[in-house]
């Protein structure tokens, strides 16, 4: 019998770059997915491209990006300098080799650790690059990272710049696709943050004129209480709105970089916005008061940045450069300057703030009892008993920074679905709340309701998102409902509590609806689970027509043997997102105002659907 604790020569392995980066995937792009989160691999593919792409616009060269992306073939093209011919291959598949490296050449950079485009070539199952200069061309194709084709050095008169042409490994990213509203808010970031730059995408341009003030202006959830203020300074840009929307929204930047997790460089304008504004005022206004209902962005350029992992979505530099100011006194400072004087020259935007201000601190002190009441009847209930059944890996478990990120809430209704989903999760990743009935229809209510309605305030503690956001308990909330008119309605009740009162929920990317079977099919060798009409078409031919088929009307039917396929590996999710071109009272209006024509005629077309369905399987 073999002795399995030996260690010798024989356990050492050495793995090239591409073996190291298909074994490690998570350690260059993060989490794979399939395209349902906008922070999933396919979607950091993308970004490492077309960084290089804005690097170059950044240094001067190159003021126009084409991307197309058809099914799952991306192709990326820019008019920058074009990667230097005899070193083009190195620079897509030699570890530690870059431009970057060099700061003359890249002083501001996105990326500085050469790996990015490395990391896209390794994990594509199709790589090709081109590049563009001096009237000559080179081409090169990789397979999986490896070197299938060295085309040679031909003249050309095409314009100058690098094409990169890839596929993502169905190996590594399984059943993906990429979902259009994500690339595009992708996109729109580095045009609102390049003014200048024109990007075109699948033949739409995407391009900004006003910066920051743009960016604002399109993700408004409410109507403004007064005009975006826009502040630009040198390596500095800030733009600032109040809504009457609750919590806090930020949209942080590191030269040209969206920093979704924010870090140092957000952390510091909060606090120096707050001291700011209360040196303006000359009074001691609480901090939560003096940022409810915010959506600001603040955008910084700074020398070799550092950030907490290879998808920099979060920074962690203290200082703006190796011989610059402290983050803190760079922001504090601008802030100080450029907003006190705004102020004193905006006297009706000063007095609306103070308005805003004064109304969230009665609104506070107001419901200062009932949040004393409602976190002892939370207590009381207990959420670690039947209505939670808790995993044991929070999203911000910094003990285990690898599975926080995978850290899923069901929101069930009835016990028997929550009980299918409850013994078919993984415990350490997979969290379950029970919904006792429909939840409360909380459009046009006030925040006072999410602590008097028993279901929305042990959800809320359950989320650990009371005080916004940023303490979240998990990375994704699912909604997981019968696809009937009652599951659709609960779907849109849950919503509506989301949009009402936590927005910034639905913003970041964190709330999905379970896609479930609706038909099983098999015969005595195979099973097919299918989700719409194609896929159970589809199953029917490969068993050639004999086969079983099972209509799932509900999750309750569905057995913990079998929906543990629906919530593993292979799950589906699907994103809700909010559109950018309306605000999001127009929705909750739309969906849970008063009836209307319109409305009655979009729910009639919509139940059609699911109306035909049932009678073609019946």
């Amino acid at each position: 019998m073999a002795d399995e604790s030996i260690y010798n020569e024989d356990n050492i392995r050495s793995l090239d770059w591409k073996e190291h980066i298909r074994l490690r995937p998570g350690m260059y792009i993060g989490k794979l997915g399939d395209g349902a989160a906008y922070d999933d691999g396919i979607y950091i593919l993308l970004k490492e491209v077309v960084d290089n792409c804005i690097d170059e616009f950044v240094m001067g060269h190159g003021k126009t990006i084409d991307i197309s992306i058809k099914d799952k073939l991306v192709k990326v093209r820019d008019y920058g300098r074009g990667i230097p011919l005899g070193k083009m291959i190195d620079a897509v598949s030699k570890m530690n080799t870059g431009g970057k490296y060099d700061s003359k050449a890249f002083k501001k950079s996105v990326g500085l650790n050469g790996v990015g485009t490395k990391a896209v070539n390794a994990l594509s199952s199709q790589f090709i690059v081109e590049s563009v200069r001096d009237g000559q061309i080179k081409k090169a194709e990789f397979e999986r990272g490896e070197l299938i084709n060295d085309y040679p050095i031909e003249e050309s008169n095409y314009r100058k710049g690098t094409k990169v042409t890839f596929v993502p490994d169905e190996v590594i990213f399984k059943h993906y696709q990429y979902r259009s509203q994500f690339v595009e808010k992708l996109l729109w970031n580095y045009a609102f943050l390049n003014t200048g730059l024109s990007i075109n995408f699948n033949g739409e341009k995407i391009e900004s004129e006003n910066g920051l003030k743009d960016l604002l202006a399109q993700n408004l959830s409410d109507e403004p209480l007064y005009p975006i203020i826009h502040l630009i300074g040198e390596d500095i840009e800030v733009a600032i709105c109040h809504t009457q929307a609750y919590g806090e929204e930020y949209h942080s930047f590191v030269n040209g970089q969206f920093t979704p997790q924010g870090g140092t460089h957000q952390n510091e304008f909060r606090a120096a916005y707050v001291k700011t504004i209360r040196e303006f005022y000359g009074k001691d206004y609480d901090a939560a008061d003096i940022r409810s209902g915010i959506i600001s962005a603040v955008s910084i350029k700074v020398m070799e940045p550092v950030f907490e992992s290879q998808t920099k979505t979060k920074l962690g530099s203290t200082e703006v450069g190796p011989d610059g100011p402290s983050m803190r006194a760079f922001i504090n400072d601008f802030l100080k300057r450029e907003l006190d004087n705004f102020l004193h020259k905006n006297p009706e935007v000063s007095e609306q703030l103070q308005r805003r201000i004064l109304q969230a601190e009665r609104e506070r002190k107001d419901m200062a009892g009932i949040k004393q009441l409602a976190k002892k009847r939370a207590k009381e209930v207990s959420l670690h008993n039947k209505k939670l059944r808790d995993c044991r890996v929070h999203y911000n478990d910094e003990k285990d920074n690898t599975r926080k990120i995978e850290s899923t809430l069901f929101i069930t209704e009835g016990d028997s679905a929550s009980g299918s989903i409850t013994k078919s999760r993984d415990v350490n990743t997979q969290a379950v709340f029970s919904l006792k009935g429909k939840p409360l229809n909380a459009y046009g209510l006030t925040k006072k309701v999410v602590y008097e309605n028993e279901e929305f305030n042990l959800l809320q503690a359950a989320l650990n998102i009371e005080e916004g956001i940023e303490y979240l308990r998990y990375n994704n909330i699912v909604i997981a409902t019968d696809a009937d008119v009652d599951g659709m309605h609960i779907r849109l009740l849950l919503i509506t509590f989301f949009l009402q009162f936590f927005p910034d929920v639905i913003k970041n990317g964190h709330l999905y609806v379970l896609e479930t079977p609706l038909f099983r099919v098999r015969d005595k060798q195979q099973t097919f689970y299918c989700y719409s009409e194609t896929e159970k078409r589809e199953a029917l031919e490969k068993l050639k027509g004999k086969a079983e088929i099972t209509r799932f009307k509900g999750l309750g039917e569905i057995s913990p043997s079998e929906f543990k396929f629906f919530i593993g590996a292979d799950i589906r999710l699907a994103p809700v997102i909010i559109g950018s071109d309306t605000p999001v009272q127009k929705l909750l209006d739309f969906y849970m105002g008063k009836n209307t024509p319109e409305r009655q005629e979009f729910i009639i077309d919509n139940l059609k659907v699911e109306k035909d369905l049932i009678e073609e399987t019946i």
